[in-house]
């Protein structure tokens, strides 16, 4: 029999990486690590450095997940350059947006509102009053009829 035959009858290899358990330990505490510490992160006022660290965080846990945990760590060379590059690809496109987005932050009109409840109490005041003028108005000219 052929060896592909006698793999087709129930031969299994089992996983096709095998990591230790130690080591899927350790990344899993690295990013309940990392999740935390983006938690912290945004409490503190960091201005526009927040943005940037944050992504560069998450840009840490996503390199774990992938190398690890989708074993790009020992896949082919190929497709680690393809995967990557797509990182490489997105960063330029938030990059560039970024870049852009700091230019129009002076144009923004920013209106002071109350309370969103209090505005739609005050439309509804404002429909309730000018009902009761065409109602009281209507009965007006009824009556000098």
């Amino acid at each position: 029999m052929s060896d592909h035959a006698a793999h087709a009858e129930g031969e299994h290899h089992g996983f096709a990486h095998p990591a230790p358990v130690w080591q899927l330990l350790a990344v899993f505490f690295a990013l309940i690590f990392l999740t935390i510490l983006t938690v912290l992160q945004a409490s503190f006022d960091t201005g526009n450095m927040e943005l940037i660290l944050s992504l560069f965080i998450a840009t840490i846990k996503a390199s774990l997940v992938i190398l690890f945990f989708m074993h790009m760590l020992h896949d082919k060379p190929l497709n680690a350059v393809i995967f990557l590059s797509s990182f490489v690809f997105v960063a330029l496109f938030l990059g560039f947006t970024l870049m852009d987005a700091s230019a129009y932050r002076d144009t923004l009109e920013l209106k002071d509102v109350d309370s969103p409840r209090s505005e739609v109490h005050s439309v509804h005041e404002d429909a309730s009053e000018a009902h009761a003028g065409e109602t009281s108005g209507d009965e007006s000219a009824a009556a000098e009829h």
